[in-house]
């Protein structure tokens, strides 16, 4: 149990990390150092192909590594003290964007690409002690829900915290103590993980057959496509969410803030009974029903403006939502093993690298759907008051685009089969 709960905790550090990223990187940047908005588009812009580029890359290197500490834990032990020592520098920038704005620009793109690639090394080797350490269903399906409850507790802790650490003690104090627990999670998990050696001595396929085998591998292809439309769904809903607050209910931060919370509250609890579920009837059934509990649940969200009905439904939500975070990277895991049996090697790394970079690929999707939808219903940041076809607009892309999506993707895996596309070699997985 402490080997679970010791690896699991990687979970709370990355998601603690990347959501303090996500949530105000942008905000320390333009509005407290005035660097200025074009010049910090411009950088994320070039962030968002180093990001698509950098988890892919970092699976593949870790899958050719060989190391006798282990190939993943040699990896984790090197970026360990970096990345705490880069996600402390982000914060305490050395020039202010009034004066030296070109200055700052460079410094923000440094320190978001050098986070951003010690977060795909640490991240990918995290994931790819999964199915290695953890080999039958039930236990993934324990271990899994652990690592959902603590990402979940870092979404958390990574959206409430910071304003608490900044607006009392300083930005610069946020990176100091936020990269400190950050390299503390990640000690435990050094702690906790372990490799099977033969791993780290098998022979390694090229590069180019690498990638071909993880490219034309049926049962794979048919799980990252069903991923990206549930990533697609997750994305929009997640954007509509602060205009749906705003122009259709009228909710304060705090209101959002509870909402919020309550989802992931409902989810941590939902993740085992899903579990309980998942031992009886199977991951891939899970991972089907949650798809389509979820595509159900958003749909009182066409008429509700009610913050006591909008609250009920997010429960709903979130335990939907856990079904999906429990089965989908025990799926990937079988794939995994899928692919030794065809490629007599273990491959972790590659897969949680590619499916990494295509569940990237929503988020353009995302964009797009937004702006559609934005300019055909009329909407203008600088009024308050709206059209009225705009609340139709956001109803549509908080239940309606996200719930097709869901739909698609469940329908789409329908069709996944394991074994399939694995080659004579390859043995049916329960």
């Amino acid at each position: 149990m402490i080997r679970k709960i010791g690896y699991s905790i990687g979970a709370l550090a990355l998601g603690f990390a990347a959501q303090v990223f996500s949530a105000y990187v942008i905000f320390f940047y333009v509005d407290v150092n005035k660097l200025p908005v074009y010049l910090a588009g411009t950088a994320m812009l070039i962030y968002a192909g180093w990001n698509a580029a950098s988890h892919p890359l970092a699976g593949f290197l870790s899958d050719w590594t060989r190391s006798r500490r282990g190939r993943r834990r040699s990896y984790l032990a090197a970026a360990l003290l970096p990345f705490g020592l880069v996600f402390y520098l982000l914060w305490v920038p050395p020039f202010l964007g009034l004066e030296q704005y070109k200055f700052l620009f460079a410094y923000f793109l440094l320190m978001i690409c050098l986070f951003d690639g010690l977060y795909a090394v640490i991240g990918i080797n995290w994931s790819s002690l999964f199915p290695e350490m953890f080999r039958s269903l039930k236990e993934r399906l324990e271990v899994n829900s652990y690592r959902q409850t603590f990402g979940l507790l870092g979404l958390m802790f990574g959206l409430a915290l910071p304003p608490l650490f900044y607006g009392v003690w300083g930005w610069g104090w946020l990176g100091a103590l936020g990269g400190l627990a950050i390299m503390l999670g990640l000690l435990l998990v050094l702690f906790a993980s372990g490799e099977r050696q033969e791993s780290g001595r098998e022979k390694r396929l090229p590069l180019r057959q690498a990638l071909k085998a993880t490219l034309t591998n049926g049962s794979f292809l048919i799980f990252a496509a069903a991923n990206f439309f549930v990533q697609f769904s997750l994305l929009t809903l997640l954007a509509a969410i602060p205009f749906f607050a705003k122009y259709v209910i009228s909710a304060n931060t705090q209101l959002v803030a509870v909402v919020l919370a309550a989802a992931c509250c409902s989810a941590v609890i939902a993740l085992f009974l899903w579990r309980l579920l998942a031992v009886r009837i199977g991951a891939k059934r899970v991972f089907l029903s949650a798809l389509l509990l979820l595509a159900a649940v958003l749909q009182p969200l066409f008429l509700i403006t009610s913050p006591g009905l909008i609250l009920l439904d997010a429960l709903l939500i979130g335990a939907a939502l856990a079904g999906y975070l429990l089965a989908g990277d025990v799926l990937i895991a079988e794939i995994i093993d899928e692919d030794e049996t065809r490629t007599g090697e273990r491959r972790e790394g590659a897969y949680f690298g590619t499916n990494t970079l295509i569940s990237r690929l929503a988020a353009g999707l995302q964009a797009v759907g937004l702006s559609v939808v934005f300019v055909f219903c009329g909407y203008n940041p600088y009024v308050y008051t709206q059209p009225r076809g705009f609340e139709t607009g956001l109803r549509l892309l908080i239940a309606g685009l996200p719930a097709a999506a869901l739909l698609l993707g469940a329908l789409i895996f329908l069709f996944w089969r394991p074994g399939r596309g694995a080659g004579p070699r390859a043995v049916r997985t329960k």
